[in-house]
């Protein structure tokens, strides 16, 4: 058997190919199932894709891409299964889809794990924006084999398309990456986040949380990112995102946030910041939306903060008393 792995990212940069699939890549040669991987783009694309600027760079980029993505046409025949992840291709409409599953008959296994049919675009690629086809992914999850969606969410907008739908959710590697232990022997209490610079806006949710908090308790607010916040707190400590010392940045934290508004797109999200806090035995403080409510468990190995006043009240809670989180 043969896959081609079909990826909007290099190898090992992007958190959602890194633990939905490529870290299955040693079972798959063990099984002696051959594959290759196709990045849209190029290592050197990647590093300024969320840049600002860089138009004509951004553009060559792209018409790279799309030129290595058709060219993958005239070696369709070795492959049994096409691995798709999010999209094929990032604008116009589904011509290369179409040719892969209807005319060179290839059976297309179709992965995503964010609630990509609903505009989200980053600000430095606004322009960009406007020739993306969103409806791609009414498209792709028809003529897929099969769909693989990250929540139930997800795979109730896939079922709508197709009906082989399967729930696999972001899985964390707890043998050979989140392998280590909290130890909780902190100096200093620290709250932490970890996620990309598209999802800093989520913490605006909890900055006057931390304000308050600030007034009355000495703690650090740790920020893991690629990009540092543009939020005005005194505990603020950015650290920049190295998957060399990943695991090791994250035990730092004493307690790990994840806060998300109550719309569609924020539905879609996976709860993979909590899974990476609770796998070393960090307590995860959630907002209840799409599956954090069935990750953490109230009380018990995190909080469910609904209010400001929640987040607050549980934040508190655990400086005050850190035995609770042991």
């Amino acid at each position: 058997m043969r896959i081609l792995f079909i990826t909007p990212y290099p190898i090992g940069k992007a958190a959602s190919q890194r633990f939905r699939f490529e870290q299955y890549f040693s079972i798959l040669t063990d099984k002696k199932i051959e594959f290759d991987c196709e990045p849209f783009l190029s290592k050197k694309a990647w590093d300024i894709l969320y840049k600002n600027g860089f138009f004509f760079q951004k553009f060559l980029s792209l018409f790279n891409g799309y030129r290595k993505r058709y060219s993958l046409l005239f070696k369709l025949k070795q492959y049994d299964y096409v691995f798709a992840h999010r999209e094929v291709v990032p604008f116009g409409p589904p011509i290369l889809e179409f040719l892969i599953a209807k005319i060179f008959q290839k059976k297309i296994i179709y992965d995503f794990d964010d609630a990509i049919w609903i505009k989200n675009s980053s600000e430095s690629n606004r322009l960009f924006s406007v020739f993306k086809w969103y409806s791609n992914v009414n498209y792709l999850c028809k003529i897929a084999y099969k769909v693989s969606c990250g929540n139930e969410y997800l795979c109730d907008f896939a079922r709508q398309y197709n009906s082989n739908v399967v729930y696999n959710p972001t899985t964390i590697d707890t043998e050979n990456h989140h392998n280590q232990q909290q130890v909780h022997d902190h100096p200093k209490f620290a709250i932490g986040w970890t996620g990309s610079h598209s999802t800093l806006k989520y913490l605006n949710e909890i900055v006057p949380v931390l304000k308050k908090l600030e007034a009355k308790f000495d703690f650090d607010f740790i920020v893991i990112s690629d990009e540092k916040p543009a939020i005005e707190l005194k505990s603020l400590r950015f650290v920049k995102w190295n998957k060399e010392t990943e695991i090791e940045d994250l035990l730092d934290f004493s307690i790990g946030v994840m806060p998300l508004p109550n719309d569609r797109w924020a539905k879609g999200k996976c709860g993979f910041k909590a899974l990476q806090y609770m796998a070393l035995g960090i307590p995860a403080l959630v907002s209840p939306i799409g599956v954090n409510t069935k990750i953490v468990d109230d009380g018990v190995n995190g909080f469910i903060c609904t209010s400001p006043a929640d987040w607050e009240n549980a934040i508190e809670k655990l400086i005050i008393n850190p035995a609770l989180l042991i």
